[in-house]
């Protein structure tokens, strides 16, 4: 097994944890309710991780993701991940999502159709429900076919997904590029 360790960081949602292994980041744990909490939910998920300062090259990631959650259009496609615990159609699902700029969204179905599996966008919100990475395989980014939230496994839900929408200036509540997509059939 490949030693992962892992660090809390704050952000302006709240206390996140990044876990890194040699080979890239293997996962990205949003906010619980305190930082005790947001530690209990990555060991639970890395009960191997070990708790540690991180090297300059993740410092730059977590550096980028908060700079991101403050509402700066940064583009984390370039970060280095270790998906080799994730199913190969979950590895494709997240290589498109990871390809939606801030600010921007995309619907399941649009998702799938980019695979070639055209009536599979529930298996993409499977998918995207376990995303391991979050906010740098930008989950929060894919939407219902009419625009709604659709789900997110976060602590806080859909609350949390909308929060991160507006920061990333993707929400204005009525307008804007969060629906955008409305209009767009088979979405």
């Amino acid at each position: 097994m490949t030693a992962r360790s892992f660090v809390l960081f704050d952000t302006p949602i709240g206390t996140c944890g990044l876990v890194w292994a040699p080979t890239g980041i293997c996962g990205l744990q949003l906010p619980e309710k305190t930082p005790a909490a947001t530690r209990t939910r990555l060991r639970r998920r890395w009960p191997e991780a070990e708790e540690t300062a991180p090297p300059p090259d993740v410092q730059t990631v977590i550096d980028r993701v908060v700079t991101l959650l403050k509402g700066e259009p940064i583009d984390l496609s370039d970060v280095r991940l270790d998906l080799d615990a994730v199913p190969p159609f979950h590895r494709r699902v997240y290589e498109v999502a990871r390809a939606i700029p801030p600010g921007q969204t995309m619907t399941y179905g649009e998702i799938a159709r980019r695979l070639d599996a055209p009536h599979e966008s529930r298996e993409v919100g499977q998918a995207l429900g376990r995303n391991p990475i979050a906010i740098i395989v930008p989950c929060h980014r894919v939407l219902a076919a009419d625009g709604r939230m659709g789900g997110f496994s976060a602590s806080g839900g859909v609350a949390t997904k909308r929060r991160i929408l507006e920061i990333e200036g993707a929400a204005a509540l009525g307008a804007g590029p969060l629906f955008e997509r409305l209009g767009r059939p088979g979405g």
